[in-house]
Order: structure tokens, then sequence, then C-alpha cells
């Protein structure tokens, strides 16, 4: 049990490490070939967020376990939205506009409500993970579009961790492949030890989808706490839309294709939990483009009641 606990833990902490270090070496590469900082900021910063909820939930259905795989998606999505949002909100309001909220907010609901439809029979084919897959990719030409109209999308050049020297690109490269490596191993030890321990402690597959999938929501949980901490909330819901997309869109659809089959044990009244925390989190952002620190609360409490189906 020790040495699953480890793996479980190393492996987490390993595979948030190294997805960090691929993104910043996807973008150092994309700057470095002249890649336009709209892709960078639409397409590789937000795919990077669910780097470690596609090692993860990937894994788990090439090893025909889908409904880990979708536990864990499901598991993510909610714990960005509530958990989040909410512990942000706890420490600082978080501001938004009703601009998003009418464009990637309805996009995330719509496309966290396409999984639970897909979801809700128990069985995934490997045609619904095509028409994920093909959802995702009109989402990330709707966001590429979206980007172009928006000014600060240059923002990201600013980013101190993305500039790199000129002449570097093997050097990335070497980096970027290294991380990616570290990505697979690190997730292949996490779910090894997540399975594991289960078995021995006698989990079911919902509480081991939980504990991967708030593992997985941990960057954006301390880039949400460091950002709400230093008053520099403004990311944190864009980051929380960008992740929940891509998860419910780009990582479901990888899972399903690899390895369709049975989810029945991910339950009606979780996927209802997630797209009722989705609107109750959309209602506090719109309203009054901020979301305060009563309303993190009210959606840690959402989180807790998740917690409770899940065990």
């Amino acid at each position: 049990m020790a040495l699953d606990i480890f793996r479980m833990v190393a492996g987490l902490i390993i595979l948030i490490v190294a997805a960090d270090r691929l993104v910043i070496s996807a973008v150092r590469i994309a700057r470095i070939l002249n890649i336009s900082v709209v892709i960078i900021g639409a397409v590789i910063v937000g795919f990077g967020t669910s780097v470690p909820e596609f090692v993860v939930s990937g894994l788990a259905a090439g090893s025909g376990n889908l409904d880990l795989a979708m536990s864990n998606i499901v598991a993510s999505n909610t714990s960005n939205i509530t958990l989040i949002l909410g512990v942000a909100a706890l420490i600082a309001t978080v501001p938004t506009t009703r601009r998003m909220m009418r464009r990637e907010g309805l996009v995330m609901l719509a496309a966290m409500t396409v999984l639970a439809v897909v979801l809700a029979d128990g069985l995934v084919s490997r045609w619904e993970g095509i028409m994920l897959s093909v959802g995702m990719v009109l989402t990330i030409l709707a966001l590429v579009r979206w980007a172009r109209e928006e000014p600060e999308g240059e923002a990201v050049e600013d980013v101190e961790e993305f500039e790199t020297p000129a002449g570097r690109l093997w050097i990335e490269v070497i980096y970027g492949l290294l991380a990616l490596v570290a990505t697979v191993i690190a997730g292949q030890q996490l779910l090894l030890g997540v399975e594991n321990l289960g078995r021995e402690l006698g989990f079911s597959v919902l509480v081991m989808g939980l504990i991967t999938g708030v593992g997985t929501s941990l960057p954006e949980l301390s880039a949400a706490v460091a950002g709400a901490r230093r008053k520099h909330t403004d990311l944190v819901v864009g980051n929380v839309l960008g992740s929940n997309i891509f998860n419910s869109l780009g990582v479901a659809g990888f899972a399903a294709l690899i390895g369709p089959g049975s989810v029945g044990e991910v339950t009606g009244l979780l996927l209802v939990l997630m797209l009722v925390a989705a609107l109750l989190a959309g209602v506090f952002a719109y309203t009054r483009q901020v979301i305060t620190r009563t309303e993190g609360f009210v959606l840690i409490v959402v989180f807790s009641l998740y917690l409770a189906a899940s065990i």
C-alpha cells in the first residue's frame, strides 16, 4: 500500500510539473517558428490546461477502464467550476465579462451538456468519440476567431516564462519531448497507484475518478489561488472555461476513440450536479460580472455535495 501511495503522489507531482513544462516548450517553439500569438493563446495554452486529463483519461481508456477515464473528466470539470472558482472567490472576488459568458461560457455549457448526454445511457461508442472530437475542432476554430477580435490576446507575449532566446528551437524540442515522455510515465504511475490502492481499500470507480479528477485540477487551483492572492483574478474564469471545454470535447473524445465501452459507474446524479454547478457559476458570473465571496462559498458547498455523491 505504501508503494501505491508513493506512486500516486509522485506520479501526480511529476505529471503536473511535466505538463506545465510541456506547455512552456510548446509556446516557445510556436514563438520561435513565428506562429500567431492568437493560436498560442487560444489553442496551445488552452490545450495545455487539460494535458493531465488527456494523459490520465487516455491511459485509463486504453487499458479498458473507460469508466475511470470519464469519471476523471466529470470530476475534473466539476472541481474546476466549484472548488477552483469557489476558493479563488473566497480569497478575492473574481471578475468576468458578459461577453465572455455569452461566448466561451455558453460553449462550455454546451460542451458539458453534450458530454452528459453521451454518458447518460451508460455506453460510449467510437462514433460518439468522433462526434466529440469534431466538436473540439469546430470549437478551436471558434476560439481562434474570437481571440483575433481581442486586443488583449497579445498579452501572452509578455509572460516571462514563455520568453526564449533565438536559436533555441532544438533545445525546446528536446525539453518538450522529455516533458511529454515524463507526463505519460507519470500518468501511468498515478493510475497504477490509484487503481491498486482502490482495489486494496475497496474504492469505487467514482472515488478513484474523484482522486484523479481533483488531482489533475491542482494546476488550475494553484494558479487560481496565486492569482487571487495577488489580485490578478481576471484570467481565473477564462482558464476554467477553457479547461472544461477541452475536457468535455477533446479529452472525452480522445478517450472514447481509444477505448469505447461502458460507463455505467458514472451516475446520472453526478452528471446533473456537474451541469447544475456550471449553470450556477454561469449565473453568478453573468449577473454582476463578478463572483463574490458568498457565491464562492455556495460553489464550495456544491463541490461538497459532489464529494458526497461520489463516495
